[in-house]
């Protein structure tokens, strides 16, 4: 996944208004009409700068890129109902499967 534009300007505020047009560009929105048509301009509040945005896009990247790990493993483990039934019959059998299990998918995916 990329992290775009819009992601960014609002993380870095998240009351800004604005649109992205078809080219990447940005417009800010400062309100609307009466017929709630937006209505574009500077707005009377600080912006932040491409500069800022384009910073805030790496930021973000490299924030989502550091846990790919996390969303791996979340995907390889087994179900909790399947966890839950290899407990028990770890329980009862004296078996170590759940552990097995659990472990094999933190080995393959093991934190950066």
């Amino acid at each position: 996944m990329s992290i775009n534009i819009a992601e960014a300007i609002t993380s870095l505020n998240e009351t800004l208004r604005f649109k992205i047009s078809e080219d990447n560009e940005v417009h800010w929105v400062v309100g609307t009409d009466e017929t709630d048509t937006a209505i574009y301009g500077v707005p009377d509040y600080a912006i932040p700068t491409q500069e800022e945005i384009d910073a805030e896009v790496i930021r973000l990247q490299a924030e989502y890129d550091s846990k790919d790990y996390a969303r791996s493993r979340a995907k390889a483990y087994p179900s909790l109902q399947d966890q839950a039934d290899m407990q028990y019959h770890d329980a009862v059998d004296g078996t170590t499967t759940w552990q097995d299990a659990i472990k094999a998918v933190k080995d393959k995916y093991p934190k950066n």
